[in-house]
């Protein structure tokens, strides 16, 4: 089966017809060309790794039950988003998916006054680059208007969980997959016109959101430069070393700990935060580097001085803008370590 575009390969029409019949391992090779592009599609409207693979088993349930409805009059990728993308939509509409099992995070230690709060907790979580790699091959619609890269970054994807649901799913429809209006209209079952008017809405608040555009590109990942800055903070923070730490941030850096509403802006703020909360009490940490939406990051853990135990600490990504620091997002959900195959604790 070929993988650009929108088109099914000649044996796609075979497949389609042995899964209709109930030949559930030509329905399996039917739909599993597309199960990581979905899941990051729901990803990206739902802020949720967990609740994303959720939505995509329902997805992909439905589907095999509606099989035998589909007529082909667009491509399987299509009718797979649609089905996907609708349920996301009734996600949102029913509120947070798991909120109601989510417990508030307490911290160990008093927080400092904040520069910023937000109003409701933000259950953005990261997704493991890992994953990303296994779409990093399907090439966007003619019409979109982020890269891969760019349409994961936590930056985006924060401004994105901005916008009402349906405003975030047409931006995703057309400027990040690239599907044309008409196409995005049949998805949601409206009109073209209602398509390009929320579409409208939707850049609009996004530009407004997303940092501005003199600021200085990440560099290119995994790269000499990327490796640099890395490097140096890692060791910085595992020292405990805050001057060093706030020596890599640029001057409009910021410091997050989702799910807590609380920002901390500029390089004072985020000191008075290290040197009173994180690093406080002699604190060791150790870091173990991984990668999260496009972007560096570590699993975090904090050295145990009774045992040889190191204890979960959560989830760090750095958001870079040429050689510094902009963005430390501390994900506080220790449960997200597993999610990126790193242990609930390790031994010193």
């Amino acid at each position: 089966m070929r993988r650009s575009g929108d088109s099914e390969a000649p044996a796609g029409s075979s497949l389609t017809a042995r899964a209709r019949d109930g030949d559930g391992e030509a329905f399996r090779q039917l739909v599993e060309p597309h199960r990581r592009e979905l899941q990051v599609h729901c990803y990206r409207i739902l802020g949720s790794v967990q609740d994303a693979e959720d939505v995509l088993q329902e997805t992909l349930l439905a589907a095999w039950r509606g099989i035998g409805g589909y007529e082909e009059r667009a491509s399987v990728r299509t009718w797979l988003y649609r089905i996907a993308t609708n349920r996301c939509l009734n996600v949102l509409r029913a509120g947070a998916r798991r909120a109601p099992g989510r417990v508030a995070y307490r911290p160990e230690v008093s927080l400092p006054e904040p520069t910023h709060r937000r109003a409701e907790p933000s259950w953005l979580e990261p997704y493991p680059d890992a994953l990303l790699e296994e779409i990093a091959t399907r090439v966007p619609g003619p019409e979109a208007r982020y890269e891969l890269r760019e349409s994961v970054s936590l930056a985006f994807l924060t401004a994105l969980q901005e916008l009402p649901p349906r405003q975030r799913v047409v931006l995703v429809l057309r400027d990040v997959l690239g599907f044309r209006a008409a196409e995005a209209a049949k998805i949601l079952e409206t009109s073209e016109n209602a398509v390009n008017g929320t579409l409208k809405r939707a850049r609009a608040t996004l530009a407004r959101a997303l940092p501005g555009a003199g600021r200085e590109s990440a560099p290119l990942p995994k790269s000499p430069a990327e490796r640099r800055v890395v490097a140096e903070f890692g060791r910085a923070f595992e020292a405990g070393d805050v001057d060093a730490i706030v020596a890599l941030l640029t001057e409009d850096a910021s410091l997050t700990m989702p799910p807590l509403p609380l920002e901390y802006h500029g390089p004072a703020a985020v000191r008075t935060l290290l040197s009173t909360a994180a690093m406080s009490g002699g604190r060791q940490h150790v870091l173990i580097p991984t990668r999260a939406n496009g972007q560096p990051a570590f699993g975090c853990y904090i050295r145990d001085p009774r045992t040889p135990i190191l204890h979960a600490h959560g989830v760090l990504v750095l958001t870079l803008a040429g050689p510094r620091i902009t963005g430390i997002t501390r994900f506080v959900d220790n449960a997200l370590l597993t999610v990126f195959g790193l242990p609930r604790s390790l031994r010193d």
